[in-house]
């Protein structure tokens, strides 16, 4: 299963709502720290809703631990960037793929892109935006990710759920 890396993320909504994401999908969230906000902050809560007991959340104290985890999993390091190599969807995603994504301030840092696999971009008109809004990038990559590998089968809603 493909893995959702926040590498110092600073802005809690944007956490909470990639959480809710990763909560729907199943997939893992990892958080590299150091965070710009405290795990119990409201606005984090809020946007994650009632989900965060759905998510399988990893917290990393910095790059370096999580680093280690990563070589000793495994898998592809895909780090997404305004100045990545290829777009999102010229790439073949594998099932033990790590997609990295910066802080919404100043994205992945050069050294962390450095040691990726692979990078990524989003294509946008950049002449009017610098970037895409971080859980927005996340949504993108992994629902793509989660297509090309034929992961994601939903189940009954809710409501079909009787919950």
């Amino acid at each position: 299963m493909p893995v959702i890396v926040l590498v110092t993320p600073q802005i809690p909504p944007n956490t909470g709502n990639i959480a809710r994401t990763c909560a729907a999908t199943t997939t893992p969230l990892h958080l590299v720290g150091p965070l710009g906000f405290d795990l119990s902050d409201r606005a984090l809560k809020r946007a994650g809703l009632d989900y965060w007991p759905q998510v399988d959340l990893t917290l990393h104290p910095d790059w370096a631990a999580f680093s280690a985890q990563q070589r000793q999993r495994g898998g592809r390091t895909i780090g997404f960037s305004t100045s990545g190599r290829c777009s999102y969807t010229e790439l073949t995603y594998r099932p033990d793929d790590w997609l990295l994504f910066g802080s919404e301030t100043a994205g992945l840092p050069k050294t962390v892109l450095a040691t990726c696999d692979e990078t990524a971009y989003i294509p946008m008109d950049r002449s009017v935006v610098r970037s895409l809004n971080l859980s927005v990038s996340a949504a993108i990559a992994l629902y793509e990710t989660l297509r090309q590998l034929h992961l994601f089968h939903p189940g009954p809603t809710i409501d079909e759920a009787g919950a």
